[in-house]
C-alpha cells in the first residue's frame, strides 16, 4: 500500500507539469490584456491543491486546513438598483462580483504560496516517490543487465529504495504541510470574519433580549403598576365616605404590589440571577434544578470560576436545555455534568427523553449556538430517535486567562541541522549529484577528477549519484524549512491562544 501511494502521488505530481504549462500561456496572455483567464486558472489549480490537502491527510496522516482569505461578500445593491465597484455603476451584480473576485484572488499570499508548489512539485515529488522506486526497479534488473554475480548488490539497491519510501512518504507530507497550510494572515483574517459575523448576531441578539425585557415590562409590571395607581386613586375618593371599600381595595393593591414585586424578580433573575453573581454556575446551576419539574442530578468540577460573561452564557444555555427536554422531550430525569478539559469549559446535559431534537428545526437550539458563538463556544447534540438526548457545551479559553505570549528558541538540535543543511549540502547536490549526472548523460568521463560516483563499478554509479542529489536536496530543504516551520507554528500559536474578550 506504501509504494502504491508513492506511485500514485509520484505520478500525480508528474502530470503538474501540465498545470504549470496552463498557467504559464495563462499569465502570457494576462500579459497581453486578456485578464478574464486569471480566474478560471487559479480555480483550476485550487481544485488541484485542495485534492493534494485531502490525499495528503487520506493517505499521509497529515492534516492540512485551506489557507485562503475569506472571500469577498456578495455586492449589494444601492437604493436605486445599481451595483457600484469604485467609480463604476452597473446594472447587475455580475461584473462587480467578477472584479471582486479575481482581486480577491490576485492579491492572496496563498495563491502564489499554490503556484509555487505547483512549479516544484514535479521536481520535489518525482524526485522524493519515484526516483527510489526507480532505484529499486534498476536494483532489481542488475543481474539481467549485467552479470549474476551482482545479484547480491541488486537486492541491496532494491531493498534499500523501497525502505526509504516510507520516509520519503513522510517528508512529502512535511512538505505540502510547508507551502499548502494556512498562515497566520489567513487564521487571523478567518477569525475576523467569523468574529464580525459573530458581532451582528450579538447585537441581534442583544435587540431581541432588550425588546422580550420592554415586553414583559410592558405586559407584566407596568401593567400591573398603572392598576394599582388607579386603585389608589379611588382609594383617595372613597377614604371617607365608605372606609370599608377603601381598606379593601387596599388589601387589593398590596397583593397586586407582591405579584408585581415576583413579577420583577423574575425579570431579574431572567437578566442575571442574583445566586450566579453570588454563589458561581455551580450553585446556580443547582438552584436551577430545584425550581425544574424535572428530577436533575447536577455534578461539578471546577477547580476555579469562570469569567462572569462566560458564567451566564452557560447558565442560560443549561436553562434552555432543561426547558426543552421538559417541553418538548417527555423526559423524567436529566444529567448534567460542568467540568473542564484543559482551559475548556465542558458542559454535557442528559436527558431520558424521546430524543429527536436538531438545532436547525428549533429556535431554541439554534439561540443556544448564536450565544454561546459570542465566546467561540460550539454546542454538540447526539438525539436519536428514541432518546436519550445528550447536548455537549464546549467554551474554549473559559477557565483562567491566556498565558503571555512567550517566543520560544528553537532546539539545541535544530540549529545543528539549519548550519549542516547550509554548509554541506551543496557538496552532494551540485557536484557530486547535479554535475556528475551531466557528466554521466554526455559521456564525458575521461577526467573524472574528484566525482566520486564515476569511480564505482557501473553499475553503482546510477544509484550513487540519485542517493547525492536526495541528500543534497533534503539538507537544503532541512535547512530552509526549519526555521519557516518553527515561526509559522509560533504564530499560528499566538493567533489560536488569543483570548476573545466580549462584554456581557
Amino acid at each position: 500500500m506504501t509504494i502504491g501511494r508513492a506511485l500514485g502521488l509520484g505520478a500525480l505530481a508528474l502530470t503538474d507539469v501540465f498545470l504549470v504549462g496552463i498557467a504559464l500561456v495563462t499569465f502570457i496572455l494576462i500579459g497581453v490584456g486578456m485578464i478574464f483567464f486569471f480566474t478560471p486558472t487559479i480555480r483550476l489549480i485550487r481544485r488541484r491543491t485542495m485534492a493534494a490537502r485531502k490525499l495528503t491527510g487520506e493517505w499521509l496522516g497529515i492534516g492540512i486546513a485551506p489557507s485562503y482569505l475569506p472571500p469577498p461578500p456578495p455586492p449589494q445593491p444601492q437604493p436605486d438598483g445599481w451595483y457600484r465597484h469604485d467609480r463604476q455603476l452597473y446594472k447587475t451584480p455580475w461584473w462587480p462580483e467578477w472584479n471582486n473576485r479575481w482581486k480577491w484572488m490576485f492579491t492572496d499570499p496563498a495563491t502564489w504560496r499554490d503556484m509555487v508548489w505547483l512549479v516544484l512539485n514535479p521536481l520535489v515529488g518525482g524526485a522524493l516517490l519515484l526516483l527510489p522506486l526507480a532505484m529499486a526497479g534498476y536494483g532489481l534488473a542488475m543481474p539481467w543487465y549485467w552479470s549474476p554475480l551482482v545479484t547480491p548488490l541488486g537486492l541491496a539497491l532494491a531493498a534499500a529504495g523501497v525502505a526509504a519510501v516510507p520516509w520519503l512518504l513522510r517528508f512529502y507530507g512535511w512538505w505540502n504541510r510547508l507551502l499548502l497550510s494556512p498562515t497566520a494572515k489567513s487564521v487571523l483574517a478567518g477569525q475576523v470574519q467569523r468574529l464580525d459575523q459573530v458581532r451582528v448576531e450579538a447585537a441581534d441578539s442583544q435587540a431581541a433580549e432588550l425588546r422580550r425585557i420592554e415586553r414583559d415590562l410592558h405586559d407584566g409590571a407596568q401593567a400591573r403598576l398603572v392598576a394599582m395607581g388607579m386603585t389608589l386613586g379611588a382609594v383617595e375618593e372613597l377614604v371617607d365616605r365608605d372606609p370599608a371599600a377603601a381598606k379593601a381595595l387596599l388589601a387589593k393593591v398590596r397583593e397586586a404590589s407582591s405579584v408585581a414585586l415576583t413579577e420583577l424578580r423574575d425579570l431579574v433573575r431572567g437578566i442575571h440571577p442574583p445566586v450566579l453573581a453570588e454563589r458561581g454556575l455551580g450553585d446556580a446551576v443547582r438552584a436551577l434544578a430545584l425550581d425544574s419539574p424535572l428530577k436533575v442530578t447536577v455534578t461539578v468540577d471546577l477547580e476555579s470560576r469562570p469569567e462572569s460573561p462566560v458564567e451566564s452564557a452557560a447558565y442560560f444555555s443549561i436553562s434552555e436545555l432543561l426547558t426543552n427536554a421538559a417541553r418538548h422531550g417527555g423526559a423524567d430525569r436529566v444529567w448534567i455534568d460542568i467540568s473542564t478539559e484543559g482551559r475548556d469549559l465542558r458542559v454535557t446535559v442528559t436527558d431520558d427523553g424521546s430524543g429527536g431534537a436538531d438545532p436547525s428545526r428549533g429556535s431554541g437550539l439554534h439561540g443556544i449556538e448564536r450565544r454561546l458563538a459570542a465566546f467561540d463556544g460550539v454546542l454538540a447534540i447526539s438525539s436519536p430517535s428514541g432518546g436519550p438526548t445528550t447536548a455537549t457545551i464546549s467554551l474554549p479559553r473559559a477557565p483562567g486567562h491566556a498565558e503571555p505570549d512567550t517566543k520560544v528558541p528553537m532546539p539545541r538540535w535544530k540549529y545543528m541541522v539549519v548550519a549542516l543543511g547550509w554548509g554541506l549540502g551543496w557538496l552532494p547536490l551540485f557536484p557530486q549529484g547535479l554535475v556528475t549526472m551531466v557528466l554521466k548523460i554526455v559521456g564525458f568521463q575521461e577526467d573524472r577528477s574528484w566525482f566520486l560516483a564515476l569511480y564505482l563499478p557501473e553499475p553503482l554509479q546510477w544509484p550513487m549519484i540519485i542517493l547525492n542529489i536526495m541528500l543534497g536536496m533534503a539538507l537544503y530543504g532541512a535547512a530552509i524549512a526549519l526555521p519557516i516551520v518553527h515561526s509559522r507554528r509560533q504564530l499560528l500559536s499566538g493567533a489560536s491562544t488569543a483570548p476573545l474578550r466580549s462584554k456581557p
